[in-house]
């Protein structure tokens, strides 16, 4: 028994990748592939796409929208468990990474379900508003700039339906989030959001110690 969350080091990390993870071998090549990317660290880990994936089905979510894509890792893993009437739209900027994105959505056979949109986020958010007009998502993954977090924040709670859930990636930072000071917008955004989600009633909260902290917020 323990009273906190245990610290994994890289046996016992090892240990819970080869007892749990579920990966099919085109997760396992698209994951492979993205690793040669000079951006490869935008990637979730494995383990976290599959848990995206747990939270579409315990959920029942048909609707999804996804705020940051990169090669489509997580999107792949969360359209895979969407039902067949199910939808999630991608906001990301262009960049070469689409292609890759693309390329492993249409081999999976979930192209038909991924709606990729190329735009400042902000802007594909507040258009996605205009076009709703209403509650409309079951669950929102945010993954992107994080000196804009509280705004998609917001965006997210005015999109998803009450029991609708919002994730925000990097919500641990690497540890950065202890940093007194800190120079970087980033870290004082994902501290800020932090700080602001601990008492908005807006929401009921969990920040889990999954990949770099994923904060799962239900829109109450």
């Amino acid at each position: 028994m323990t009273a906190r969350t245990l610290n994994l080091d890289d046996a016992l990390y090892q240990y819970l990748l080869d007892v749990s993870l579920r990966e099919t071998p085109l997760l396992k090549r698209l994951r492979d592939e993205t690793q040669a990317l000079p951006m490869a660290r935008w990637q979730v880990a494995p383990e976290q796409g599959q848990f995206l994936a747990l939270l579409v089905k315990l959920t029942g979510a048909r609707r999804l929208l996804e705020v940051g894509t990169f090669t489509g890792y997580s999107a792949l893993c969360m359209a895979a468990a969407l039902p067949v009437d199910g939808s999630l739209i991608c906001c990301d900027i262009p960049g070469d990474y689409n292609a890759i994105a693309r390329r492993y959505w249409q081999e999976a056979g979930l192209a038909g379900r991924i709606d990729l949109r190329l735009a400042p986020a902000l802007e594909t958010l507040g258009e996605l508003e205009r076009q709703v007009q209403g509650e409309q998502f079951d669950l929102v993954f945010i993954d992107a700039d994080k000196a804009n977090y509280p705004a998609y924040l917001e965006h997210a709670l005015r999109l998803l339906r009450v029991g609708g859930l919002a994730l925000f990636d990097n919500t641990l930072w690497s540890g950065r989030v202890l940093e007194s000071s800190p120079e970087s917008a980033d870290t004082r955004a994902i501290q800020a959001l932090n700080l602001a989600l601990k008492d908005d009633v807006r929401v009921d909260l969990s920040l889990l110690p999954l990949g770099d902290g994923l904060t799962l917020c239900r829109k109450r």
